[in-house]
């Protein structure tokens, strides 16, 4: 049995509290928050100092915090010989990620990034075609991840505080930074344009950009993004022309196989995809502490990942 604790219960520190429950090889042993009023029927602690003073029997802590502060409370789990569990990002700027890698090194601790989009079927599908090559030379990746976010969601919380959020390419869109990455790898060549369209009074940084590069394997690609869509989410998509052929996977959240074009290539068949993928992090927790697998998003992949986004914003 791998015992966790969760570090802030916001929408997703709620949703590690479910999943962690849900598993039979699993054990929620305690909570953290500032909040009062939960019952997780565990102990609740204030701070991530007294419950990692306490007597409790802790494997794995889950930062499911602010942006700002995963960086500094992953070192204060890691130097208490706790295995850490990251949201994303799992930091705010390059050089606190290695920290965090160092850190790590030096107890022999493990870190975990929540990258749970890998684990869908159409981008576990995106990664077996771009492994076997079956596109042949990649020429353009095209990503699009146009999303709502209005001033309710930014008011009276840490989102839109710069210290704290950082900006949509890491609260919003670092999934899909880490989906080029994972696929094609490292990017070069950046070019960035900003604006803020409708979000001027509630957030600190831009709501929309358009972004430019080479992928350094070969390759050109583009990222364009918004949270100034009105109403309601829009779509999150890949377009990947290759020599053999092209592909789109779009949907609200990048989950459904839109357009499969592939020379002498027949498209399998897929269950209905999810889009919640948390489940499948938190068993890998627990195959990697059983000696059963390994961390399929460690803290290497978590710190390329704010490595490219620090240096698309380097513009901004």
């Amino acid at each position: 049995m791998i015992r966790f604790a969760v570090i802030g219960l916001g929408h997703i520190g709620k949703r590690h509290v479910s999943i962690i429950q849900q598993n039979p090889k699993a054990e929620l042993v305690a909570v953290c928050d500032t909040i009062q009023n939960c019952d997780f029927s565990v102990p609740l602690f204030n701070s991530l100092e007294d419950l990692l003073e306490s007597q409790i029997d802790i494997d794995v802590v889950n930062i499911c915090t602010p942006n700002g502060l995963h960086a500094n409370q992953a070192i204060t789990a890691l130097q208490h010989n706790k295995h850490v569990v990251i949201e994303k990002p799992i930091a705010l700027k390059k050089n606190d990620a290695e920290k965090i890698i160092i850190t790590a090194n030096s107890v022999g601790k493990n870190v975990f990034c929540v990258m749970q989009n890998r684990y869908s079927a159409p981008s576990q599908w995106l990664k077996k075609i771009i492994k076997d090559n079956i596109l042949g030379e990649i020429f353009l990746v095209q990503v699009n991840c146009f999303w709502n976010r209005d001033e309710r969601y930014y008011t009276g919380n840490w989102h839109g505080n710069a210290l704290l959020d950082g900006g949509p390419l890491f609260t919003q869109f670092s999934h899909f930074i880490d989906t080029l990455y994972w696929l094609f790898g490292d990017i070069t060549n950046i070019k960035s344009s900003f604006n803020n369209f409708t979000h001027k009074s509630v957030i600190d940084f831009e709501d929309s950009g358009t972004i430019t590069f080479d992928f350094v394997n070969g390759g050109m690609g583009t990222l364009s993004y918004s949270t100034a869509i009105w109403d309601k989410n829009m779509e999150s998509s890949i377009t990947i022309i290759g020599k053999n052929g092209t592909i789109k996977v779009a949907g609200q959240y990048m989950d459904a196989i839109e357009y499969c074009h592939i020379k002498d290539y027949v498209l399998p068949t897929f269950s209905p995809s999810k889009t919640n993928n948390h489940e499948f992090v938190v068993q890998n927790v627990i195959d990697t502490l059983h000696n059963n697998g390994v961390a399929n998003t460690n803290a290497y992949d978590g710190m390329k990942v704010v490595d490219i986004i620090e240096r698309i914003y380097r513009a901004r």
